[in-house]
């Protein structure tokens, strides 16, 4: 009798460190947009996640057991409730089937070893100036400022701009979303939330 029962504590200690390992939190820096119980939409930038839950960065609060739907680069939707709020953004739970978790679990896996590898930004694409090089950058606040494209990539951008919003932070430029990765004597320089395709980034850009 003790041995079962010291064989069904060993079998659930185990299952519950699996558990905790498929929920371990990952430091992540990508963008999306989230939704309240009103409908208002804003944008937001995650800081940390686990196919349990999130930690973002938003622009407005949300009290806490307030339902929240967010789309999230390179996941997709992700729905659930604020459990706390943290500085500047609030924590949220996730709600998902198993499935949606472990696959969420495989893309944070992915995501890790990719800003392990590679550089904070990506020069794997040619650079290039647009043709029309005028643009507007748009800061979560919602203020405006006219910026000119030094040069561009399919991945990110040089931007010559009087504001330099802190690095990390995630802003509009024309049409597009991208966060910044680096301040520059003239500017900055951002990464896209997606990689682009030339004739749409043209169009996008300015």
């Amino acid at each position: 009798m003790a041995h079962a029962t010291a064989l069904t504590y060993t079998t659930a200690a185990a299952a519950k460190n699996v558990d905790r390992r498929r929920h371990s939190r990952v430091p992540v820096n990508i963008l999306g947009r989230f939704m309240l119980e009103d409908r208002r939409e804003y944008p937001c930038q995650i800081i940390d996640m686990s196919p349990g839950g999130a930690a973002m960065i938003a622009p407005v609060p949300a009290r806490v057991g307030e339902r929240i739907i967010a789309y999230v680069d390179h996941i997709g939707r992700i729905e659930g409730e604020v459990v706390r709020e943290i500085e500047g953004g609030f924590a949220m739970r996730i709600n998902a089937p198993l499935r949606k978790r472990d696959k969420l679990a495989n893309v944070l896996t992915w995501l890790a070893n990719r800003d392990v590898l590679n550089l904070p930004e990506d020069r794997r694409h040619e650079r290039f100036t647009p043709k029309n090089p005028i643009t507007q950058i748009v800061l979560p606040d919602g203020r405006s400022y006219k910026s000119r494209i030094i040069d561009v990539s399919l991945s990110g951008a040089s931007l010559k701009t009087e504001v330099k919003p802190e690095i990390g932070m995630a802003i509009g430029i024309g049409k597009m979303r991208a966060r910044v990765v680096r301040h520059t004597e003239d500017g900055i320089a951002v990464e896209f939330a997606n990689i682009q395709n030339r004739d749409l980034l043209e169009k996008h850009i300015s």
